[in-house]
């Protein structure tokens, strides 16, 4: 998909470092990576990281496959659950087109084992909208619809996106609608930019049970 696309930066979420590693190999050196496993917590506070089942697979994480070279490359702190998965959010600078970008995977409702009536998008969701400067995009699989009427978990959404920032597939300055991104019919992957949008489509990857977001911006 990355060469048929036209895609130049990828921001990947539950991907095997295994595999990540060959198909930046397999686009040439010229394409770079960066990448954070997902952690688990126990109940004793003892981390792990997370494995993907296959061999030589290596860690389960988030990352960016950028053609162009990365730098300021951090994580941002958000709240994670006391007990289980803990997942993340990635930030790098494509100094290239000045463009500071951010792949993130939030919590799902009751993955925090020790106090599963927690809700934590919320935190993180902000955590996510804070970080990013002007000249950016952002956004990967967040585990929530859009906000709306219809909605009941609308208020984990912080001011920033759709606001500030207007979402890949935001039809206008007033609309929280999108196409459905997952196979169960829900939209729950997003890309949100400040930056002007020239187009943006979803795709099948046939890898998946997400659809891909496609976004064009102009950096220049």
């Amino acid at each position: 998909m990355a060469s048929r696309s036209g895609a130049r930066v990828f921001f990947l979420q539950e991907v095997c470092a295994g595999d990540l590693d060959r198909v930046r190999a397999d686009l040439g050196a010229s394409w770079h990576t960066e990448f954070r496993p997902y952690t688990w917590r126990g109940v004793t506070g003892r981390t792990t990281t997370v494995r993907c089942a296959g061999a030589g697979q290596g860690a389960a994480g988030v990352a960016l496959l950028s053609a162009y070279r990365l730098s300021a490359v951090a994580p941002v702190a958000s709240r994670q659950p006391a007990v289980g998965l803990r997942r993340g959010i990635l930030c790098a600078t494509v100094a290239d087109r000045d463009v500071r970008v951010c792949t993130a995977h939030l919590s799902r409702p009751g993955d925090d084992r020790a106090h599963p009536d927690w809700e934590l998008r919320d935190d993180q969701l902000t955590a996510l909208a804070t970080a990013v400067p002007r000249r950016t995009v952002y956004g990967g699989d967040l585990n929530t619809d859009p906000p709306g009427p219809r909605d009941p978990d609308s208020w984990v959404w912080p001011a920033g996106p759709y606001g500030a920032q207007r979402e890949c597939d935001q039809a206008s300055a007033s609309s929280r609608s999108g196409r459905p991104t997952h196979v169960s019919g829900h939209k729950i992957d997003y890309l949100f930019t400040d930056l002007p949008r020239l187009g943006c489509s979803v795709r099948g990857t046939g890898a998946s049970d997400h659809y891909a977001l496609l976004l064009r911006v102009r950096t220049r």
